[in-house]
């Protein structure tokens, strides 16, 4: 079964899909993140300050690296998201403006040509990804918006983004008709639900399966992408 742990910002994909890989067995297709990409597409910058152009290649980028562990893992896996948030992050900037944490403290979105461009090129890049999706999940998993936004100097601080981003997930996974199935919970809840809902099978218990999450969870490299250009560059 090929399965989506889908939701927006600080939802708990990540944390989510490795646990749900330990618990089942089902291998995971992870997806590099945005600030582990910026260092070689951006070099320099901050996502609040990418271009539309910009983030344009980001998304492409993503659903690239995303397409190919897909497809790599064949007819079962458990994916970290789905190039549905690609498209998404793009297309919700359009009326949130590229840094959407300054929407929020009043400043509006720049509304010019650059940006009308930007917002039909999202709309198509969403043909696309809407496609891809359909072909390649039998089922998401949706996580509910239960955790605060991480103010982590990366992710756009505006609850109002977050909550647009979701409602047009919903939106998209009832378009293509993608079973899909919300949860909420502790770690623990989550994972029995889901093992519940899709009849999974399991091969170690869920105590130990968050465990091992969280250990492997604690090794990520979660700098920011101006550090990892620093770095790069020593």
């Amino acid at each position: 079964m090929r399965i989506s742990i889908s939701g927006t910002y600080s939802a708990g994909k990540t944390s989510t899909a490795i646990a749900l890989s330990h618990l089942t067995g089902i291998p995971r297709s992870p997806a590099r993140t945005i600030r582990e990409i910026m260092p070689d597409a951006v070099p320099g910058k901050a996502l609040t300050e990418v271009t539309p152009a910009e983030y344009v290649q980001l998304a492409v980028r993503r659903h690239v690296g995303r397409a190919v562990n897909e497809a790599l893992l064949g007819g079962s896996f458990i994916a970290d998201g789905s190039s549905l948030q690609e498209w998404i992050y793009a297309a919700v900037r359009v009326e949130f403006g590229m840094d959407p944490g300054a929407a929020e403290n009043g400043h509006p979105p720049r509304q010019d040509a650059e940006m009308a461009f930007f917002e039909q090129v999202t709309a198509q890049l969403g043909h696309y990804f809407k496609q891809h999706v359909k072909e390649s999940f039998d089922g998401f998993v949706h996580l509910t918006n239960e955790l605060k936004l991480s103010a982590d100097g990366h992710r756009p601080m505006n609850e109002r983004f977050r909550a647009t981003c979701d409602a047009m997930l919903l939106a998209a996974l009832d378009e293509l008709e993608v079973p899909y199935f919300v949860v909420s919970g502790t770690p623990h809840e989550r994972l029995e639900k889901i093992v519940a809902h899709f009849d999974l099978p399991t091969v170690c218990t869920v105590d130990e399966a968050v465990a091992r999450a969280q250990a492997e969870y604690a090794r990520i490299d979660w700098r920011l992408e101006q550090e990892r250009s620093k770095a790069a560059a020593a």
